[in-house]
């Protein structure tokens, strides 16, 4: 409660009540003890259970709470595996306390014997070294002061347990030690309360009442008569409400599922795949060399082991080995080798959803339709903000007897236009199976122009290895990552599949505002 004034203006203070524990913690702090960590285990209770307790006897005016941060050192695996085995210079001594001096050559050997290896007689002889502890002349090694070499090991020991305990060594040593990855710094935050003026006051006067407080006047209150011992708490209303943490989808599947909505809208069917792929259908089938460098190691994931899968579609592997080796009746010359049956049967992790393409041609054929497929793809990138070793790729393909190349620029122009992302720069471009072929770049604010639609016309030795004829298929394979990093505002592929709740509470929802209205 605030004091009042009198005539004169002198404060008139009036009793405060507290309940039990909040007057428990004021006794505590005016006994001296202000470590917050300290007040908690006093009361019996962890620390976070008093925290309100403090802000309240703060709001009333009655404690001072201060928050600063500390370094608190703690030990490494490797430190404690030197407090429970012993430190390399600790282990070192003993061997020179038996034999005084001996070849280093020997010291090694002595050490390996008793399970001490190269490395730590190493560290062992450079900290006994430094202390000036032992000498060396002509590979043999001496130990000149045991009473020095007994006192490093004791003070680095010394601090090892007082780590270990929660307390802190002194700074020279803890600085050594660190260096030495023995110990880590870690910060933590530590609160200390204190009395105010006014609380020392009315604790002087006797105002500082206990008191049962309640927030609520219940039946058994009123029933039993409690009521008129009882102090009731004022509620403040222009206190903020605590906030409600809803659940929401994260933002990139939201964008996907947003994808999904737009290629049905367009009148586009999804088609589905496997992860683990037959190179079969991720490259052979896609007119691409068995002797091309994305097949290697560096670029493709295999399974272990050189386990194969199978296939027994004896025409389509003729079509397919046709095709490579002298281009199967197409007009083209092929690759001109001899295509191995068995390289095409490998089990991979999938480097593009192209391979689905592969798969629903061959299964249905000539026709007219549109398929998509949005899905994962796999490929051995070193992580950073622009690349990732598991991504989703979204792929489809356009089949029909007039499909030209205007139809796949076309429908770069109506994605990009949907997606809000503004103009598409193309420039032609090579892939393997397709030709004509093209790379369409979107400008992101932050990343500059990146590369996300890349497309052609399938090649005739492809259509024809697939037995699809008399259609032309227009086909892309969208860099799809790349267009949500452009959609939700970020400039880290990463941040697409992060856990952070923060992030994912605060993004907004990626359908921009323009196209909602």
């Amino acid at each position: 409660m605030d004091s009042l004034r009198g005539a004169h203006g002198a404060p008139i203070l009036e009793k405060v009540f507290l309940p039990e524990r909040q007057k428990r913690l004021v006794e505590a702090v005016l006994r001296g003890v202000d470590d917050v960590d300290v007040l908690a285990s006093v009361l019996g209770v962890r620390r976070e259970d008093i925290m309100r307790d403090l802000e309240e006897l703060k709001a009333k005016g009655l404690l001072e709470v201060e928050r600063a941060e500390e370094v608190l050192y703690v030990l490494t695996k490797e430190g404690e595996r030197c407090l429970a085995e012993g430190l390399p210079e600790e282990k070192v001594l003993g061997i020179l306390k038996a034999r005084g001096e001996l070849p280093k050559t020997d010291l090694l050997a002595l050490g390996a014997r008793s399970g001490v290896s190269e490395g730590e007689v190493e560290l062992g002889l450079m900290q006994l070294a430094a202390a000036k502890a032992v000498s060396f002349k002509s590979g043999v090694v001496s130990l000149v002061d045991a009473s020095r070499a007994q006192e490093l090991v004791e003070r680095n020991r010394s601090a090892l347990r007082l780590v270990a305990q929660g307390s802190q060594p002194d700074s020279d040593v803890a600085n050594a030690l660190r260096r030495r990855g023995l110990i880590e710094a870690r910060k933590r935050a530590r609160l200390r309360a204190g009395p105010t003026a006014r609380l020392l006051e009315l604790w002087d006067k006797g105002l500082v009442l206990e008191a049962r407080v309640v927030t609520e006047l219940t039946p058994e209150l009123v029933v039993s008569g409690a009521w008129r011992e009882a102090v009731f708490k004022p509620f403040d209303l222009s206190a903020e409400p605590p906030r409600v943490l809803l659940g929401r989808k994260h933002p990139y599947l939201e964008f996907l599922d947003w994808l999904r909505e737009i290629l049905v809208e367009m009148g586009f069917e999804e088609m589905k795949g496997p992860h683990v792929e037959l190179e079969l259908w991720n490259f052979d089938a896609l007119f691409q060399a068995q002797d091309h460098p994305a097949r290697e190691i560096h670029d493709t994931y295999f399974v272990k082991g050189g386990i194969q899968g199978s296939f027994h579609d004896e025409e389509l592997l003729r079509r397919i080995a046709a095709v490579h080796e002298s281009g199967g009746g197409t007009g083209s010359r092929g690759w001109g080798y001899k295509w191995n049956p068995s390289r095409a049967l490998r089990l991979i992790l999938r480097t593009q959803t192209t391979a689905v393409s592969a798969r629903t041609l061959y299964q249905r054929g000539p026709g007219e339709y549109m398929c998509f497929s949005l899905d994962r793809v796999f490929r051995p990138e070193n992580l950073d903000a622009k690349h990732s070793m598991e991504f989703y790729q979204l792929e489809g393909i356009i089949v029909g007897q007039h499909v030209t190349f205007r139809n796949l620029l076309g429908f770069f122009d109506e994605m990009a236009r949907r997606l809000g992302l503004g103009r598409v720069k193309v420039k032609p471009a090579y892939f393997p199976f397709t030709e004509p072929s093209v790379e369409g770049f979107i400008k992101h604010e932050k990343l500059g122009w990146i590369e996300v639609f890349p497309g052609g016309m399938f090649r005739p030795e492809m259509l024809s290895a697939l037995g699809v004829k008399d259609v032309n298929v227009a086909a892309w394979g969208i860099g799809i990552d790349r267009i949500a990093m452009a959609v939700l505002g970020i400039d880290d592929i990463r941040l697409l599949f992060t856990q952070d709740l923060e992030f994912i509470r605060r993004t907004p929802r990626p359908i921009p505002l323009s196209l909602l209205r």
